[in-house]
């Protein structure tokens, strides 16, 4: 009986006029055992779902009732059993709202929509001519599933030119035709839930998606260039005339329901940086005639006038507002040109004190604001706010702290890289003040109202706790000090596992790890593990810095207890074999090989096969990118060039299902046809050093005397590309030197180096000097003190070999040309130039040592010498 009341109860509100009595029912039986395999049972059903959710929120705590307490109710055990034994089943059968997520899962989904997208199609324009509430119904839900398939990526396979012409139509039409006179007998808040307004918003939906997404030229990908171009040239004018038309009637007092008028407004936005679209609107963009007064220099000139007389007594209103209104006139005139200094001080002092002193909450949040564009834009600014600058902190912490306001956490970032100097001695103090802040803001629930809000204002604290950390790196004590409170902060995340902080919290561990690794962080690293092991997965990218860090920055520690290099090891194998994305994989991939690199001779043998295998056993498997084909080689020329015998020993004993050909011979043959995918200085440098590992073997492999006419010819092609690189990078240096001579902004500086980003890929792909993304993962032989020069290894093994090994040498030399032999003998010469400047870089070191004169000017001098080479 209970059961079948329990199902009335759902059924029930599923039913709109009866859902608030079962509503009722359902939670009297809530008690009811076995309900829960009803739920489990029937999960197609979303009231259910969502049924079940809220039950296990609210009625399954995390904890036992404390002794004295009066426990609240909570589901029986039994309830709980039949959840464990049915959830994981419910899982397998729900609605797999994800499947054709990614595009290059979608092929079943495209195949379907080639036969029903047409259907969809024809049936709306018969729905046109039916005005009833059904039928509008229908054509809106017919447009949901249009904005579904184009959301996220344009099928070209499906949109051709022809159909897109009549999908363009069918959307005008439905933006242009009336909305019935009698809706206006609605109340104008429920206006907007009529099927006719609905509708409207979901063509307005897709036209603005489709203009900014795929049909904005010069800011689409690749594939959708094209596309592109013929939406900008064929639809977007013809379409924006019909939007004009929509906000005509709206300036004409005619009701437009809020969301229409957004998306309206987002598509007339998009057309304002196209000539064609920008050429059909300049004439309704009645500002333009205000514009060309306001901009005539006579106007300009006396804007600093009309803040002195008109903006700075409002900051002695007895209205608040009045008072924020003038900090925020203040922030949009920040870049007025102050001929005198004595306005720009009265400005920078009564916005100070608005932010110092005021009672008014959002007086003090505008006054925030304003300060920091008027430091960032008036280059006397600075100098002056400077010795106020502890109170200004403070009452920033503390605003932040009582509005949990994201724009302000911009504002601290930007003033802690201004004053960096005299941040320093107060770090500690806004630390612990952020830290407690963030505490106070992760309180909320998932489901509280402005919990999205607040999330970013937590990501906010957390970036500027990590600025703060780059202003002070060069301290140790205070570093060490701030140390324990970011623990703090990232044991809360880590424990609590609030993943929405995990990138930032593993970009905090990272800078506390950049000079050193201190005990304290090596207890993290146990810690790290285990959620990877849970719900990290996901992250491992984000962890790559930190995992860097222990790796290269402590060594020692590292090897000293087999469980660090263990844990590591175990991660990267996850990843190699799980189903995390080729990105992260090329990033276990680079950890593997920075392990071997930064531990050659230092006792890892017994690692190396584990490695190998890992990094080699993935080629074994599908392969999109040669990225991830050629990192997962460069672990095996890691272990190459770690110790030759121990990698071919390890290939010879590895076995791979459904690989007959030997693995040596299999590796040895793909890399040889992958030497022209291996980019950048690091990866170029490996493969020489493998290349030179390789043939200087005294037994040489059967397969390399199959490949040898390959050999050299890769070597050319390889030095080729690394004095692209060095180029690059040497200009890329002269870049920087120049700005630092002329003493830019060190704020760039700062956030560039936390962010912690390599750039784009289509970059790297364009230009193979530049450096590869995940060259910034730095290994031992990057290292410019680094005696390791591959032009200098290769000369003197290729002459070693010709004197040791004549028939060897005539094997790799045979079929060459002239012209090859003569890049051949650039190298050599090149060789011999790179060591004489390393011997006068030496002879200047020594004498300028001796002489005790080592200065700055002769430093600059000597880092210029040593890093051309």
């Amino acid at each position: 009986y209970k059961q079948c009341m329990f199902c009335k109860a759902i059924n029930g509100m599923i039913n709109p006029t009866e859902g608030r009595l079962k509503s009722a029912s359902l939670q009297c039986c809530h008690s009811t055992y076995l309900q829960a395999v009803l739920f489990l049972q029937t999960l197609s059903e979303t009231i259910w779902v969502i049924y079940l959710k809220n039950m296990i929120t609210q009625y399954w705590p995390d904890r036992e009732t404390a002794p004295g307490e009066i426990p609240p109710y909570s589901i029986p055990e039994e309830d709980r059993h039949c959840i464990r034994e049915n959830i994981v089943e419910a899982i397998i059968h729900s609605p797999e709202l994800i499947r054709y997520k990614k595009p290059e899962e979608r092929s079943p989904l495209i195949a379907a929509m080639q036969h029903f997208l047409p259907v969809l199609k024809d049936s709306f324009i018969q729905l046109l001519s039916d005005p009833s509430d059904q039928s509008v119904l229908i054509q809106k839900q017919i447009f949901k599933i249009f904005y579904a398939l184009v959301q996220y990526t344009l099928p070209l396979e499906l949109i051709n030119q022809q159909n897109l012409t009549e999908w363009i139509e069918i959307l005008k039409t439905v933006v242009d035709r009336d909305v019935p006179a009698e809706t206006l007998q609605v109340d104008e808040d429920d206006r907007p839930e009529l099927p006719w307004w609905k509708c409207k918003k979901w063509a307005l939906h897709i036209l603005a998606r489709l203009f900014e997404r795929y049909g904005s030229p010069g800011n689409v990908s690749k594939e959708y260039n094209e596309f592109a171009e013929v939406f900008l040239k064929a639809f977007a004018v013809g379409v924006q005339q019909v939007l004009l038309k929509v906000l005509y009637q709206y300036k004409e007092k005619q009701y437009m329901a809020p969301r229409v008028l957004q998306q309206t407004l987002n598509y007339i936005n998009q057309g304002v940086s196209h000539a064609v679209t920008w050429k059909n609107l300049k004439p309704h963009i009645q500002v333009n005639h205000s514009l060309d007064l306001i901009l005539k220099k006579i106007y300009k000139d006396q804007m600093e006038y009309m803040l002195q007389n008109h903006v700075f007594p409002l900051f002695s209103s007895e209205l608040g507002y009045m008072r924020a209104r003038a900090c925020w006139v203040l922030h949009y005139f920040c870049e007025v040109k102050f001929k005198s200094d004595q306005n720009l001080q009265t400005a920078l002092e009564l916005t100070r004190r608005c932010l110092i002193d005021d009672r008014e909450m959002p007086v003090k949040v505008e006054a925030a604001i304003a300060l920091q564009v008027l430091i960032s834009n008036q280059e006397k600014a600075k100098e002056y706010i400077t010795p106020f600058i502890r109170p200004v902190m403070q009452a920033l912490l503390h605003i932040i702290r009582e509005t949990e306001n994201d724009d302000l956490t911009n504002v601290i970032q930007k003033m802690i890289c201004e004053y960096s100097e005299e941040v320093t001695p107060i770090a500690v103090e806004m630390t612990q003040h952020l830290a407690m802040t963030f505490n106070q803001v992760i309180q909320t629930g998932p489901d509280e109202e402005g919990s999205d809000d607040k999330a970013v204002t937590a990501m906010g604290i957390l970036n500027t706790i990590d600025t703060l950390l780059s202003v002070v790196e060069d301290h140790k004590e205070i570093t060490q000090q701030l140390e324990g409170i970011c623990l703090q902060v990232i044991g809360t995340v880590l424990q609590q596992h609030v993943l929405e902080f995990y990138e930032e919290i593993f970009s905090l561990a990272h800078s506390l790890t950049c000079q050193q690794v201190s005990a304290q962080m090596w207890q993290l690293l146990p810690l790290v593990f285990e959620v990877f092991q849970q719900d990290g997965f996901d992250y491992f990218t984000d962890m790559m810095p930190l995992l860097h860090n222990y790796v290269t920055v402590d060594t020692d520690t590292l090897l000293s207890d087999t469980k660090y290099l263990e844990m590591i090891y175990s991660m990267c194998k996850k990843v190699l074999t799980g189903v995390a994305g080729e990105d992260a994989e090329c990033h276990a991939a680079k950890l593997l090989e920075v392990i071997i690199l930064q531990c050659k001779g230092r006792g890892i043998d017994q690692c190396i096969p584990l490695f190998v295998e890992a990094a080699l056993e993935r080629l074994t498997r599908e392969v999109k990118t040669s990225e991830l084909r050629t990192m997962c080689l460069q672990v095996a020329i890691a272990a190459l060039y770690y110790n030759p015998h121990l990698l071919l020993n390890t290939l010879e004993n590895l076995r791979f299902p459904n690989n007959v050909e030997p693995v040596t011979n299999h590796f040895i043959t793909q890399w040889l046809n992958d030497v022209d995918c291996f980019l950048g200085l690091h990866d170029r440098k490996m493969c020489v050093l493998g290349l030179c590992a390789l043939i200087d073997l005294e037994q040489i492999p059967q397969v390399l005397n199959q490949v040898a006419g390959q050999i050299l010819p890769a070597f050319i092609l390889l030095f080729n590309g690394l004095k692209r690189a060095y180029a690059c990078h040497a200009e890329h240096e002269n870049d920087s030197d120049d700005d630092d001579e002329a003493e830019e902004d060190e704020e760039t500086e700062i956030l560039a180096k936390q962010a912690g980003e390599d750039g784009d890929d289509e970059d790297w792909e364009e230009d193979d000097a530049e450096e590869t993304a995940l060259e910034g993962y730095s290994t031992i032989i990057d290292d410019e003190d680094n005696p390791v020069d591959e032009y200098q290894i290769f000369k003197t093994i290729f002459q070693t070999i010709q004197n040791r090994n004549p028939v060897w040498y005539q094997t790799l030399t045979q079929g060459l040309n002239e012209e090859q032999r003569k890049q051949l003998q650039d190298i050599a010469t090149l060789a011999d130039q790179r060591r004489a400047k390393l011997q006068f870089h030496c002879v200047l070191l020594v004498h300028f040592m001796n002489k005790n004169v080592l200065f700055l000017p002769s430093c600059l001098f000597i880092e210029q010498i040593r890093f051309r080479l």
